[in-house]
């Protein structure tokens, strides 16, 4: 399995980051470092992207761990 190439529809606009937020706290989104999550510090949650698409639901979401939020709020 090598490294396919991306689909340019399957790429999150950063522009559009910027217009996110938490769907329980309404606060700022920030990109994980792989690109794959959109993480709620103040929530402790982080929402996938699939296909360049944020899923912004509660039920997609995963609770991040203490440490985890430490290396997202720097």
């Amino acid at each position: 399995m090598g490294s396919e190439p991306v689909d340019p529809r399957h790429v999150l606009d950063v522009h559009m980051l910027e217009m996110l937020v938490c769907p329980l706290t309404k606060t700022r989104l920030t990109l994980s470092a792989d690109k794959s999550e959109l993480i709620s510090v103040a929530a402790r949650l982080a929402f996938p992207i699939r296909k360049g698409v944020p899923l912004l639901s509660l039920e997609e979401a995963r609770t991040i761990e203490p440490e985890e939020i430490q290396r997202h709020s720097r």
